[in-house]
């Protein structure tokens, strides 16, 4: 669910299967010098030529084409058949921000090769694109991590280690937050050794009835622990469609705190107290320290991804991720 309509277009492509593929605009790249890519077919059939790179296009000396490379890397590199080359890095009329075009195509040829083109900040660690600005770098993830280290405090399934943390930031009204919870089930079983947390991240501007659920849900989970919490927002998300006025979300938590064996009393207690609306800001707050756009997001060690990516395509991502960072997953 998009936190701002107005910037639909550029958050849909920054969340997008491939996190950097579509994040750019995107232009078609030259199969080979001087063909016209409006003429390149829908489905080449081999591996696309680049064009070679001019060495007059490399006028700057930041970032390195080594660094640049680490950096498609860390985020292509969990597909085995992404392949790219890096076309120009090139001074611009602004001291310190350079322009880099990389073109990226498929090994095996069944994606149209295009070519994406970014800017680099002067700090040489954020790259603009449109209304995006995305963490770059040998290491683009670095930040975000240790971040999430420090501050990613709700509650969680499996080991109690931040080594290697799987943050979903999601809102209890969402209808796409409810259809991945599927694929959180599936990681709690595939990833005994992650840790793996749920971050209230609620948008009452779209559902008005999110910020009283994440509230019942903080103290569900202060008053009881992680594993009610887990209990009552299954309980929660299978009757999502009650959430849908003020009296069938009273309901709806009631019901669902009641399976999960809370005291109703204690629960509304907490739940319209001045503290649990300052847990529930910082979580909010949370997400927009790391420009989270849309929900449901699961932060894989810093790394952005929906989380209702395709399964299959969530859990290499995750494996990826995880040999990068040397841990075990």
């Amino acid at each position: 669910m998009i936190r701002n309509s107005a910037r639909l277009a550029a958050v849909a492509m920054a969340f997008s299967l491939f996190p950097i593929q579509h994040a750019f605009s995107q232009d078609q790249a030259p199969s080979t010098p001087g063909s016209d890519a409006a003429q390149a077919p829908a489905a080449p059939a081999a591996p696309p030529k680049f064009p070679a790179p001019d060495p007059a296009d490399f006028t700057a000396d930041s970032p390195t084409k080594e660094v640049v490379n680490a950096f498609m890397q860390s985020n292509l590199g969990f597909d085995p058949n992404a392949i790219w080359q890096v076309q120009a890095i090139q001074k611009t009329q602004i001291p310190g921000m350079n322009k880099v075009v990389i073109f990226i195509g498929d090994k095996v040829g069944k994606q149209q090769p295009y070519r994406l083109a970014f800017f680099t900040t002067p700090d040489q660690k954020h790259i603009i694109v449109g209304e995006k600005i995305i963490p770059f770098g040998e290491h683009p993830f670095a930040d975000f991590r240790a971040l999430l280290q420090q501050r990613a405090d709700g509650p969680f399934r499996g080991s109690p280690s931040k080594d290697f943390q799987l943050v979903e930031f999601a809102d209890f009204q969402c209808p796409h937050c409810k259809e991945a919870q599927a694929n959180m089930d599936k990681l709690v079983a595939d990833f005994p050794k992650a840790r793996i947390v749920f971050q209230n991240d609620p948008l009452p501007s779209i559902h008005p009835q999110s910020v009283i659920a994440a509230a019942y849900g903080h103290c569900v989970a202060k008053l009881a622990g992680s594993t009610a919490f887990f209990q009552f927002a299954a309980a929660v998300f299978e009757a999502q469609d009650g959430l849908a006025t003020p009296d069938g979300a009273t309901l709806t938590l009631n019901s669902a705190a009641t399976k999960a064996g809370l005291d109703l009393a204690k629960v509304h207690t907490c739940a319209v107290s001045p503290e649990t609306k300052a847990v529930i800001d910082s979580s909010v707050q949370l997400s927009k320290d790391l420009d989270i756009t849309s929900v449901p997001t699961l932060v894989i060690n810093g790394r952005q991804v929906p989380a209702n990516t395709p399964y299959e395509t969530l859990k290499q991502i995750i494996e990826f991720q995880a040999r990068m960072d040397n841990v075990t997953p």
